[in-house]
């Protein structure tokens, strides 16, 4: 089982970013352990789940080509970044309401100690980015049969 330290400003930082993203302002930069903003025109909703054997990180980012999605590790950080491209305007077209986020965004994790960085594997497929962090063979629980006698 693992402990998590309750942080009540983390809480306040997270209502704050959503009422952001509810009145379409930019997110205020996180001064978190567990993850870092850098500043960007959107963020893509994520979830973050943990079995076993990995960490998986799915990441939602409608209309993005493949190419424009990039995935790293450095330093015990992963980081998503990319761009999602805005229409051309068009003479003959008028838009009436533009709610969908266009630029560049970048969100970057904290990668857990029993992670094995080196056999991260991403897949990117209709709008949805999984990112599959295996844990280390050393970090994975083992058992053992003892004999009573």
């Amino acid at each position: 089982m693992n402990l998590i330290k309750w942080d009540p400003f983390r809480e306040l930082d997270d209502v704050s970013s959503r009422l952001n993203r509810i009145f379409g302002r930019m997110p205020s930069r996180s001064t978190s352990d567990n993850e870092m903003l850098a500043v960007a025109d959107w963020m893509p909703s994520v979830d973050i789940s943990e079995t076993d054997a990995a960490y998986l990180i799915k990441g939602e980012i409608p209309g993005v080509s493949k190419d424009d999605v990039k995935v790293t590790i450095q330093d015990g950080m992963l980081t998503i970044q990319g761009e999602r491209k805005q229409e051309k305007e068009e003479k003959n077209k008028k838009f009436h309401r533009v709610e969908c986020s266009y630029g560049s965004f970048v969100r970057s994790f904290r990668v857990p100690d029993d992670a094995d960085e080196s056999a991260v594997k991403a897949e990117f497929k209709d709008g949805m980015l999984n990112v599959t962090l295996p844990k280390s063979e050393k970090a994975k629980p083992k058992s053992v049969n003892v004999s009573v006698s």
